[in-house]
This record gives C-alpha cells, structure tokens and sequence, in this order.
C-alpha cells in the first residue's frame, strides 16, 4: 500500500493514476472484482490506498492472461500466501520479460537481415535441417516456391535465427524422425492416434519457419514420395519412411476435414 496516496480518490483521479479507463473501473465495481470502500459528503464512491494496491494486482494478473474471475478468485482466496502469491507474480512476469526480449532480437536480426537481403548459407541451412541437408534442396525450393508469401516468411524466420536456434530446432527434428523411423518400424498404422500425434509434431515443426497448413502439408509429403532425394533420405532412416509419412500425413488431413485430393498450396 501506498502511504504517498491520499486517503480518498475519485474514480477519474484513480483512472489516471493506474492507467484505465473510468469505464473499466465500473466494471471492475459492477463485478466485485475492485470495489471502492469509501463515500465523499454528496455520497460518491472514493478508492482508498488499499483499494489501488488491489488494482495493481489486477493488473499484474491480467498482463500475464488470467480471467478477470479467475484474479478474483486469486485475490479472495483467504488460503493463500500473500507473500508467495507475489513472488509468483514477480517469476512469471520476468518469464513474459524473457520472452518478449527474446522476440525482439529475433525482430532486430530480421530487420537487419531484410534490410541486407540476407538469405542462408549452406552451414545454416545445414544448422537448421541436419547433416542430411543437401544444397541443392535449397535452390529447388526457391525455383518452386520462391514467389509464394511462405517462402518470404520462411526466409525471413530462418534469418533471424541465432546458432544457437538453429543447433535446437536441429536436433528436435533429428529426434522427432527418429520418432517416425521407430513408428514406421513398429508397424504404427498411418491415421492411428498415435501416428496422427506424430504426423502434427511434423507439421508444427515446419510451423516454426513458415504456417503450414494440412493441404501444404500434404503437398509436402507427396514431395517427400516422389522427389526421389527427399525419398531416399527419408527411406535412409527407415525403409519405406517417406511413403509412410505421406500415408500418415493424409490420414491426419483426413481426420481434420481436409480431403488430399482436392488440396491446394493455401
């Protein structure tokens, strides 16, 4: 609490003081979640000191994207630990702090890699998809799709990677094919639970460098069967791997509504 603040304020001078609306703070009145305690003489409602270290409580848990019921819930729970309750407060915003420092640097080597006309080096590429990354896979790409928003978006993704993003997103990929390799091998049946689990930890992984939706993600697989590279460095790591991931990446379309015969690049 705030001993600075004077014992009574109005809802306007308190609207200011913590930065919302008048508006807000009825609301946040209407719905018991921050009631102002005290009268002036003509019999409007005033916020005292507490009432204000109240809101910004509020505004803590509302930053970090709690309910309004469930901060409620949180502030009214006469079990819990104050003291504690704060210091969680205090880690999960340091978290957000992190993870908003961390997407502005990937801004910052997106804004210099744009303005550079950076694309990836052969050793990046690499850093990203493996050792069993091939070059020319590149160029290809870049002849096929490389008028297409996804392409921009994934080389400006692939540019604002650090090393050290790229050595993760490596090795995560090296293991989720080993995840596909062991299925396939087990005999997992493609439009299973389990393979259709596996199937969308594919797709979200290509997720990280451009949206990959289910039809481009069946288009892919059917690129994984038929260029006769990406066969061969799937079939490398089990026989038969790519016709399997195809199979099991339709089968998963299929489960959400998307029909592999009628897809397009969208």
């Amino acid at each position: 609490m705030d001993e600075n603040l004077p014992e009574a304020l109005t809802v306007g001078e308190v609207a200011s003081l913590v930065g919302v609306s008048v508006r807000t703070l009825h609301h946040w009145d209407a719905i018991d979640l921050v009631r102002p305690q005290g009268r002036t003489s003509a019999g409007y409602r005033t916020y005292s000191a507490t009432d204000v270290a109240r809101m910004h409580r509020v505004l803590v848990y509302r930053e970090l994207g709690f309910s309004l019921a469930k901060i409620a819930a949180l502030l009214d729970d006469p079990d819990v630990d104050e003291a504690g309750q704060l210091q969680q407060q205090r880690t999960l915003l340091h978290e957000r702090i992190d993870a908003l420092q961390r997407m502005a640097d990937a801004v910052d080597r997106m804004i210099v890699s744009d303005a550079a006309g950076v694309s990836l080096t052969a050793q990046q590429q690499a850093e990203i998809f493996g050792t069993g990354w091939r070059e020319d896979w590149a160029e290809d790409a870049r002849e096929r799709w490389g008028a297409s928003e996804q392409w921009a978006e994934f080389e400006r993704r692939a540019a604002a990677l650090s090393q050290e993003e790229r050595e993760r997103l490596s090795k995560d990929g090296e293991a989720l094919y080993e995840k596909l390799a062991t299925a396939k091998r087990d005999g997992i049946r493609p439009g299973s639970t389990a393979a259709n689990r596996l199937v969308e930890g594919h797709r979200e992984m290509i997720g990280q460098m451009f949206d990959c939706s289910r039809s481009m993600h069946v288009l892919l697989g059917r690129m994984f069967v038929d260029d006769e590279r990406f066969r061969e460095y799937f079939d490398s790591l089990e026989q038969g791997l790519a016709t399997w991931l195809s199979a099991s990446i339709d089968a998963n379309a299929r489960e959400h509504g998307v029909n592999p015969a009628e897809v397009v690049w969208e």
